[in-house]
């Protein structure tokens, strides 16, 4: 009897863990890589699922420091509080490098990303 015991409490412990290990890779935040070049985005347009994200944002030869802007469409992006400010990246980026944002969660909707440095047009971003 104490075998079965210890034996239906080792099924159950497993079956709760491998539920976890599922549900935190659900959850897990995704990097989205960005490449800009001069006056412009490698990746014209994005379509993600509802989640949390890291956006990498990588300067090849576009101007001597780059950057991200991501706002939600209709608003005015010359405002710095229509700016989702987690996407900014953690420094600006230089020729050659590439940089982080911190993390966003993003919600179903349209957003438009842009880099007012590089001056990019605004590029759409689609969350499903």
């Amino acid at each position: 009897m104490k075998n079965l015991i210890v034996g239906l409490f080792l099924v159950a412990f497993t079956f709760t863990a491998t539920a976890q290990d599922k549900m935190a890779k659900a959850d897990a935040v995704k990097t989205i890589s960005l490449e800009q070049t001069k006056g412009e985005f490698t990746q014209k347009t994005l379509t993600l699922s509802e989640g949390t994200y890291i956006f990498e944002v990588s300067n090849n030869n576009a101007a001597p420091e780059v950057g991200l802007v991501l706002i939600e469409d209709g608003k005015d992006g010359s405002k710095p509080e229509n700016h989702i400010t987690e996407a900014y990246v953690s420094q600006m980026v230089k020729h050659g490098k590439t940089e982080s944002s911190k993390e966003v969660t993003l919600k179903k909707g349209t957003y438009k990303y842009f880099c007012p440095f590089n001056e990019t047009p605004e590029y759409t971003l689609i969350v499903k």
